[in-house]
């Protein structure tokens, strides 16, 4: 699902320095716009960040689920989602 919900939205603008070194949003609105222009990605649970991880050429085998969620570009919304943003 590459629907972005407002939550999802606000988490990546609050936490994009996990991914980047300044930010590439002032604000929400813009935000939103990075989020359209990179194609980030929202999956429903860590199995299907691995699969989206490995389908993009990432080798994840290694990784446990904990360490997944901890990858720059994986950010673990706190409803249960993740959004991936390829940097």
């Amino acid at each position: 699902m590459d629907y972005y919900s407002d939550e999802c939205i606000s988490y990546f603008f609050e936490n994009q320095s996990q991914l980047f070194d300044e930010p590439v949003a002032e604000n929400i609105k813009e935000a939103r716009e990075f989020l359209e222009d990179c194609m980030a990605v929202v999956v429903d649970s860590i199995d299907e960040v691995r699969e989206y991880l490995e389908d993009a050429g990432m080798d994840v085998s290694g990784l446990s689920d904990e360490e997944l969620e901890e990858e720059s570009e994986v950010f673990a919304i706190p409803d249960g989602t993740y959004l991936i943003v390829e940097g």
